[in-house]
């Protein structure tokens, strides 16, 4: 039976989230993990063990303002000391080489609570790549909406 509590919850963590990485605030951050998170990032290598917060400051660093972050199509499904959240990423800004950003990826995120509070121990972000051989990935694709 799915806990509406927990599912508001977390979808509150979700907007905070997205607050965060658009103030860029990389000490923020860090208290939505669990100590043992473990993330498949867009960015290698294969899987980060842990919060770096050094890597995250850096990566904020090449952003020039603001950056935006919006979870879409974000569906919750929240059970005893469990949550899955699935959503469609859209993150929009400019680098400070003056490169505008206009980026959808796919993120699931695994949440368990720890004492009154639920915390990330799992990330996965992703793009879709080209089946085509070229192995490109298909960062122009934005959701159908239907």
């Amino acid at each position: 039976m799915a806990d509406a509590s927990a599912e508001k919850a977390i979808r509150d963590k979700v907007s905070a989230w997205a607050r965060t990485v658009g103030s860029k605030d990389a000490t923020a951050a860090g208290t939505f993990f669990d100590d043992d998170v473990v993330t498949f990032d867009l960015a290698p290598p294969l899987q980060h063990k842990g919060f770096d917060r050094a890597a995250l400051e850096a990566w904020f660093k090449t952003w020039k303002g603001p950056i935006g972050y919006e979870p879409t199509e974000v569906n919750v499904v929240a059970e005893g000391d469990l949550a899955v959240v699935r959503s469609l990423d859209h993150m929009t800004g400019e680098k400070t080489d003056g490169e505008k950003v206009d980026l959808w990826t796919r993120s699931t995120v695994c949440f368990r609570k720890s004492g009154s509070d639920w915390k990330v121990f799992h990330v996965h972000s992703s793009v879709p790549f080209y089946m085509d051989g070229s192995f490109r990935a298909a960062v122009d694709l934005k959701p159908s909406r239907s």
